[in-house]
């Protein structure tokens, strides 16, 4: 899977998060809100973390926070190598089921 379904917020910020599409395939890693690109990057200018609140994401000098409805897989997708624990055993179990 390349494509993952999630929301975005800005950290400190109380407005309801955006509801977001992302696109992870080759080398790209591309935002997408109602149909209009919010974000292209190459992977390798960008860093995200997994953390207990969500996905942070920092790009450009920004950070944001991405809530991802398959974190697991997409966390897998990224080649994310620390999380917290509860996402660890989910990445776990989709690594050893491959």
């Amino acid at each position: 899977m390349s494509t993952y379904e999630g929301s975005l917020r800005v950290p400190g910020d109380e407005g309801p998060p955006l509801g977001v599409t992302i696109d992870l395939t080759g080398d790209r890693f591309r935002v997408s809100a109602g149909g209009s690109e919010i974000g292209n990057w190459s992977k390798s200018e960008i860093r995200v973390n997994a953390l207990p609140d969500g996905f942070h994401l920092r790009a450009e000098g920004e950070e944001v926070l991405l809530d991802i409805t398959d974190d697991a897989q997409f966390a897998v997708d990224l080649g994310l190598r620390t999380a917290p624990p509860h996402l660890r055993r989910r990445m776990s179990a989709l690594m050893r089921n491959d």
